[in-house]
């Protein structure tokens, strides 16, 4: 492993402080994080990006009251502040329980405050029989050699270097459409490898960045939110983005992507993100 890079984006701390059961009699998971400098997005070495923290939430859904025979199908988040490179603190519990659906709840907290708030749809795995039906053409082929990407005036020794990208057509911030394969160089939690759910998530947050439309050192552009749903789970480490971004004067910007693996398309990306002037320097 690269020296440079710590060797997981979190390390555990055990049960926190709100594990147990919740205020209304039902269960809620509490687990605490150590945030590694590897989670540090490109605008500030002390903010997450929010790829390795939509990791994180995937994970903890996965383990909340699991079932046999079925699987995460959509996981929403809501970021309601810049997540900070510290210690993290996360809770859900099932809102809605059931055998074929069940809608789980979650909240990621630093010190007691709530940073993101998060939903998942668990739904029944559908039969073996369903004849299969995919309508996006095959992803590009994973290019032989890795791509240098241009980042100037960005932080690059956090989540884009703990990424191992090789671009397709277009570049991290230049202006998109862009596709690129992407793959983690190191786990989500250390000392567990990570699920096919988790490599999805940690690489979908980067669909703004890899579908831009606009030069990120005269505007502000930031992500509200992000929505992924997945019709099957991924095979494989390597991963296919394909981005686009649409803005629209007086109104705001939407980013959409399609995620594949080398079997081909298995998911969707949706970002709502806020546009505006740069803060005067």
């Amino acid at each position: 492993m690269d020296g440079d890079i710590p060797e997981a984006f979190y390390e555990p701390l055990g049960p926190g402080r709100a594990a147990g059961e919740g205020a209304g009699g039902e269960r809620a998971g509490g687990e605490r994080f150590a945030s590694t400098r590897a989670t540090a997005g490109p605008w500030s070495p002390s903010l997450q990006h929010a790829g390795p923290v939509a990791g994180l939430m995937g994970r903890a859904f996965e383990r909340t009251e699991p079932m046999p025979g079925t699987r995460i199908a959509r996981v929403t988040m809501e970021i309601l502040s810049p997540v900070p490179v510290a210690e993290l603190e996360i809770t859900t519990r099932v809102v809605r329980p059931g055998r074929r659906i069940a809608l789980l709840e979650g909240e990621m907290a630093h010190e007691g405050r709530t940073v993101v708030r998060a939903t998942a749809w668990r739904i029944r795995r559908a039969p073996a029989e369903v004849p299969g039906t995919v309508h996006a053409p095959a992803p590009p082929p994973l290019p032989d050699a890795r791509k240098a990407f241009t980042t100037t005036g960005l932080h690059t020794h956090g989540y884009l270097s703990a990424m191992e990208w090789r671009p397709v057509e277009g570049s991290f911030f230049q202006p998109g459409p862009g596709t690129t394969w992407a793959r983690s160089r190191v786990p989500l939690v250390a000392g567990e490898p990570d699920t096919p759910l988790v490599r999805a998530l940690v690489v979908a947050d980067s669909a703004s960045g890899v579908g831009s439309q606009l030069d990120v050192s005269k505007w502000l552009i930031v992500n509200t939110d992000l929505t992924v749903a997945l019709h099957r789970d991924p095979v494989g480490e390597w991963l296919c983005m394909a981005a686009s971004l649409s803005v629209s004067p007086e109104g705001g910007a939407l980013c959409e992507a399609t995620l594949a693996d080398g079997d081909g398309e298995f998911g969707r990306v949706l970002q709502t993100m806020i546009v505006d002037e740069l803060p005067a320097s």
